[in-house]
């Protein structure tokens, strides 16, 4: 029986995945063996010495001690692409919103009086929300991850041309680019080409501030700035600044929350109350992706989207199977297969996968495993985690 606690409300449609024969759901629990959440903060919690797994039910991982449970050889999942729709929708939405003065509109008909002469007022000041059209305008998609594709699809989709820049674009995501978006050969030729940009990159050390006074002053002016991906990848006194002197039109953020209070109110900036990833749709998809990846590494060790650990999976081929995750030194593997080959065990079938500083072993054995063989497993130096699947 696999306990699994969860430090967030998870979408029923995900936790029904989980078999009441081999599970238990906890909202507390002092012993889990995974844990499934959304937001909630985990970098002061205690992790228990049992804890095998971490779900986050999104992509975004800022809430989890990653480095803390790699060295507690705790595996940590994530959901990339799950909730991309979702987040893609918002972006059109967002396309809209920077373009034609929408929500300086519909704020300034809150205050107006019903009556006869409303219409006659709509007509004499409608021409202060006005603005452009989108078709025919170039969108500069920065980040072409699952989301950042989508985005750029559906732009071309609606008649803008579309230049896209990552100079780390995977292959799936290449194969799913629609051939008409132009890839940009540096940063720069982006930023000097488009009316709009969005930005779809990830926020670690060396993008924060991705977007700041040296990047404003090589885009077009009035250039209307899209950011659904994190809000420090922006730099607040250069968009101040820009935003001031007409360097950028408009800017659209759907993570208010590091904006400055000059920001905040700031006619010029449209900020969106982090709604990013909440639909239905999107919660029911990360909750249902998060369960099975837990489910697949509890039930078969098999690692698939981990952000700490590398990608590892194998067809059963064998009763028994043993895992382990260690330092990426050399040596380990070899130390492995000793210990089972002194205990007369036949390997059915390995692999080994590494990452960065960790790395990751499966081993199906012929036979069954004594209790002692974990031990010893364990026992070796730069090993974090060793158990037997049956």
């Amino acid at each position: 029986m696999f306990v699994v606690q969860t430090l967030n409300k998870i979408a029923q449609e995900g936790l029904q995945k989980l078999p009441k024969d081999n599970y238990e759901i906890a909202d507390e629990c002092l012993a889990p063996d995974a844990i499934l959440v959304r937001s909630a903060k985990m970098h002061d919690m205690e992790l228990p010495e049992n804890l095998k797994a971490i779900a986050r039910a999104g992509a975004g991982v800022n809430n989890i001690p990653i480095p803390k449970c790699s060295e507690q050889g705790i595996v940590v999942f994530n959901t990339p692409g799950a909730n991309a729709n979702a987040v893609k929708e918002l972006v059109l939405a967002g396309l809209m919103l920077a373009s034609r003065d929408i929500a300086g509109g519909i704020d300034w008909m809150r205050g107006q009086s019903a009556g006869d002469g409303l219409a006659k007022t709509i007509e004499k000041n409608k021409s202060n929300y006005g603005g452009i059209e989108i078709a025919g305008k170039t969108l500069g998609v920065i980040g072409l991850g699952a989301i950042g594709v989508m985005v750029a699809n559906a732009a071309q989709d609606l008649g803008m041309s579309v230049i896209g820049f990552d100079p780390y674009i995977s292959v799936m995501s290449a194969w799913g680019l629609n051939r008409n978006v132009e890839r940009a050969a540096s940063l720069d030729k982006l930023l000097g080409q488009s009316d709009f940009i969005s930005l779809h990159i990830p926020l670690m050390d060396d993008t924060v501030g991705y977007i700041g006074t040296d990047a404003f002053g090589k885009t077009r002016d009035g250039v209307r700035l899209l950011n659904f991906a994190r809000g420090e990848l922006v730099d607040n006194a250069a968009l101040q600044a820009a935003l001031a002197n007409g360097k950028c039109a408009r800017y659209v953020t759907d993570f208010p929350g590091s904006l400055t209070q000059e920001l905040l109110t700031n006619t010029g900036v449209i900020p969106i109350p982090h709604l990013g990833a909440s639909t239905e749709e999107s919660e029911q998809n990360c909750a249902t992706m998060a369960v099975e990846e837990l489910r697949e590494f509890l039930e078969n060790g098999n690692i698939i989207n981990s952000v700490n650990f590398p990608d590892c999976s194998m067809e059963r081929t064998a009763a028994k199977r043993l895992i382990a995750a260690n330092r990426n030194v050399p040596k380990i593997v070899g130390q492995i297969t000793s210990v089972l080959a002194e205990y007369g065990l036949n390997i059915a079938d390995m692999m080994n996968k590494s990452r960065g500083e960790y790395a990751y072993t499966i081993v199906d054995i012929d036979g069954d495993i004594p209790g002692a063989v974990v031990e010893r497993v364990l026992s070796i130096p730069d090993v974090l985690m060793a158990r037997v699947i049956r």
